[in-house]
Formats: structure tokens, sequence, C-alpha cells
């Protein structure tokens, strides 16, 4: 009983996919940072914008586990690790209950944060209130429904929105209650590195999802212009995070996010190096060097 139980939950935290929640707390670190060289951080609201952001990664995590084995996307030929629905250690059933408690665990976490954020401003809480409905729409049809984005090309643009702008300008809101239009910069930044680890992974999986018929960008223009592309993103990234220390210069501790270069050099080089079957640890690096990188580069701001 015990080892079933273990097993278990050892598929859940596997489904879970703890690795990339790195990635998703980069975003909100960022615009703490941004907070904070406002002077307007606060703990409490750093917190539950942390709860919150992890319960929608995990979402997120625990629909596309579900809606691409449903689609048929994870299958024998996928180059990556065996998914929880589809090994059959979590039934169809059993996550689409997981889905519903973690939408409500969002919403829950969600709701405490804008009442902290922002108390009785009921035109910011509304707005936030429907900014995050989308972000958990967004998260599930990313490859659950009928027509899931993902599977026509739209999911690097999510990513760019969610990951980089929204997670970014909408955290830091969250704090300073308004926006400054240089923080694009840097929302840029952690958008384009976000978008980096799903085309690796989408690099991955070219011959799978193609025979799935999941048309992501790396499918539809082909692994050496999806490498091209990798390439671009990670130059884009670096590029808005100069452009935004040039414009916002004050000490030489904002280059401190230079000291990150090198390894996301490295990421390019395997991207364009290694076949398919061998990104998987591509995936992990590129996450922790963005995470690096926004750690890097909020020390900068507030030293």
């Amino acid at each position: 009983m015990g080892t079933a139980k273990s097993n278990s939950l050892m598929a859940w935290l596997r489904a879970f996919r703890l690795r990339t929640l790195p990635l998703a707390l980069a975003c909100i670190g960022m615009g703490a940072f941004l907070a904070a060289g406002a002077d307007a951080f606060r703990m409490d609201i750093f917190l539950l914008c942390v709860v919150t952001t992890v319960c929608l990664q995990i979402l997120s995590n625990l629909a596309n586990d579900y809606g691409d084995s449903v689609h048929g996307a994870d299958n024998i030929h996928r180059k990556g690790p065996v998914r929880a629905v589809q090994s059959g250690a979590i039934s169809p059933a059993q996550m689409r209950t997981a889905l519903f408690i973690f939408v409500g665990l969002c919403l829950t976490s969600g709701i405490a944060l804008l009442i902290v954020a922002f108390g009785r401003d009921w035109n910011a809480l509304l707005f936030f209130f429907l900014l995050g409905i989308a972000s958990i729409i967004a998260a599930i049809a990313y490859t659950v429904g009928n027509r899931p984005y993902g599977y026509i090309g739209l999911g690097d643009v999510s990513v760019l929105i969610f990951f980089g702008l929204v997670g970014v300008l909408g955290s830091s809101y969250l704090f300073t209650k308004k926006v400054s239009g240089i923080d694009v910069l840097p929302a840029l930044s952690c958008g384009f590195f976000s978008m980096a680890v799903l085309n690796i992974n989408n690099i991955r999986d070219i011959e799978s999802d193609l025979k799935a018929g999941k048309y992501s960008i790396p499918v539809r223009i082909g692994r050496k212009n999806a490498i091209r592309y990798h390439w671009f993103l990670l130059s884009a990234g670096c590029v808005s995070a100069v452009l935004y220390t040039v414009v916002n210069y004050r000490s030489p501790w904002q280059w401190l996010f230079l000291l990150v270069l090198p390894v996301f050099i490295q990421n390019g080089l395997m991207v364009t190096r290694k076949p398919p079957a061998e990104l998987d640890p591509g995936l992990k690096q590129m996450a922790l060097a963005t995470l690096a990188f926004v750690l890097l580069f909020g020390l900068g701001i507030i030293l």
C-alpha cells in the first residue's frame, strides 16, 4: 500500500513538472525587482504572487499533459519524458479533477492577491480579475478543447504575452499601481527567453507533433529555421535588457545580467548541434538561465 501511494505521489509530482517553475517565477521576480527599484516592494504581495503563479503554472502543465494525450501529441514517437496520462500513471478522469482543483486554487489565491494589493479599488480589482480569468483560460486552452491554440502555432504569442508583458508589467503594477513604458523592455526579455524554452520543447517534438497534427512554429518552418529562430529569441532578449540599461543607466551594477550571457550562448549551441532526442536538458538549462538573468538584472536595479 505504501509503495502504491509513493508511486502515485511521484506520478503527480512528475505531472506538475516542477522544473518549469523557475521560468514561471522569473516574470513575477522581474516585476518585483522593478517595484523594488521604485521603492514600492511589499512582501505580502510578492508571496501571494508566488503562490498564484505556481498554481497557474501547475494548472498549465496538467492541462498540457491531459490535452496532448487526448489529441495524440504524447505518443511513442515523442522524444521527451513520458507523460502521466499517456503512460496510464494518472487516468484522464483523475487529471480532469486535478484541473478543477487547480482552477479553484488559482482563483482563491488570485482573489486574495487582488484584495491585498488593491483593497476596495473596484476598477483595478475587476480589471485584474478578468486578466486572471484570461490567464486561466490561456493555460488550459493551449492543448485542451476542440481547437487548442497550441496546435496552430500560437503558443509562442501566448508565452510572450503571459510570461512577458502580462507577467512582468502586471506583477509590477500590483506593487506600484502604475506602468512605466521603459519597463516593457525587461518584460520583453522575460518573454523572449520564455519563448526560447518553448522553442526547445517544440524542436525536440517536431516529429511527434507533426504526426499528431500539432503545427508548432518549428513544425511549420522546419528545424533549420527553428534553430535560427532560437538564436533570434536569445538575441532579442539580451538586446532588450541592454537597451533598458542604456536608457535607464545609474551604476555599473546594472550590467550584472551579462554574466549569464555565456549560458545563453551555450544553450544556443546545444540547440544548433544536438539532435532533437538530446535537447531535453536544454529546457532545464534555459529555464534556470532565465531565472538567473532575472536575479542578476534585479540586483543591478536595487544595488
